[in-house]
């Protein structure tokens, strides 16, 4: 499209090309890049999106904000030298319409170029308004079955992680990459936890699609709905794993929760032709 209505306009930001969109209830940043957003902050709050400041910019992936892990997750399945979660996030999305609601909410879509070999087209819709609607649309176009995994890999700002809790996975079980065993969850999920504290790579699985980051050092509860899915990755690398990521200050840790709406692991989405699949979030925050 070549048009943009009002409350969008191009921009930069930490050298990446950029949408802003600035709406009556809150503003963001887009990059078609990824097909990534890269901020979402609702008025009278910070931002709910954590960026790394020192990330790698294309046409490596970036660091932060919601990147879209399709058709796989991590590399699911896949030779050693597939790109890391798949080839969404490493790729220049399309903007096919963008318009202004009645509320003055912005909506927007956006559709992943075909890649040669994946049999699968891949749409998504942002709305920007009080909350934050993302859906992301899967449709088999090929002749044969396909199994697909995917996350929102959302990495939510918060003012300390040692202080932040999730609720909605008390009893839930929950694949531990750090040791390969399954064990089940007791309480919220915090950096605490006796059984292994200090870093974060689970996959909780038979989730709701509930679950409430506590931030008490920032004063706020951030919401997060998931539909399309039946797991909930929470991953945060700790002091330890941050010091093995370039692209990440060494404190950068302290700053995010990543909580993923996921179809990973045994979650996987089985694809008859012409069958689709739709995984959605909803954010939203409030203060505690």
């Amino acid at each position: 499209m070549n048009a943009l209505p009002d409350g969008i306009t191009h921009d930069t930001w930490q050298g990446l090309d950029v949408l802003r969109l600035q709406s009556p209830h809150s503003t963001a940043l887009l990059s078609l890049y990824g097909g990534q957003l890269l901020s979402f902050v609702p008025h009278g709050f910070d931002d709910l999106l954590w960026l790394s400041p020192d990330s790698a910019l294309p046409p490596k992936a970036i660091r932060g904000g919601v990147p879209v892990c399709w058709p796989y997750f991590g590399r699911q399945g896949r030779e050693a030298d597939a790109p890391q979660h798949g080839h969404a996030r490493l790729t220049r999305w399309q903007l096919v319409d963008a318009r202004t609601q009645v509320d003055g909410s912005l909506q927007l879509k956006l559709a992943l170029p075909l890649e040669p070999g994946v049999p699968l087209e891949l749409a998504m819709t942002l709305h920007v308004g009080k909350e934050l609607r993302q859906s992301i649309d899967t449709l088999h176009r090929g002749d044969a079955p396909y199994t697909l995994t995917q996350a929102l890999h959302t990495y939510f700002r918060v003012a300390d992680a040692r202080r932040a809790s999730v609720t909605g996975l008390d009893g839930l079980h929950y694949a531990d990459k750090y040791d390969g065993e399954t064990h089940r969850q007791s309480g919220p999920w915090s950096l605490h936890d006796p059984r292994d504290p200090g870093h974060s790579d689970r996959i909780y699985t038979g989730t709701g699609h509930r679950f409430d980051l506590l931030d008490p050092a920032g004063g706020r509860r951030i919401r997060l709905d998931t539909f399309g899915s039946r797991s909930l990755v929470v991953w945060n690398p700790g002091a330890d794993g941050a010091r093995d990521i370039a692209d990440m200050p060494h404190d950068g840790w302290q700053q995010f929760i990543c909580l993923e709406a996921a179809n990973a692991s045994d979650d996987r989405i089985d694809l008859e032709p012409g069958q689709r699949h739709r995984l959605s979030q909803v954010i939203s925050v409030g203060p505690l």
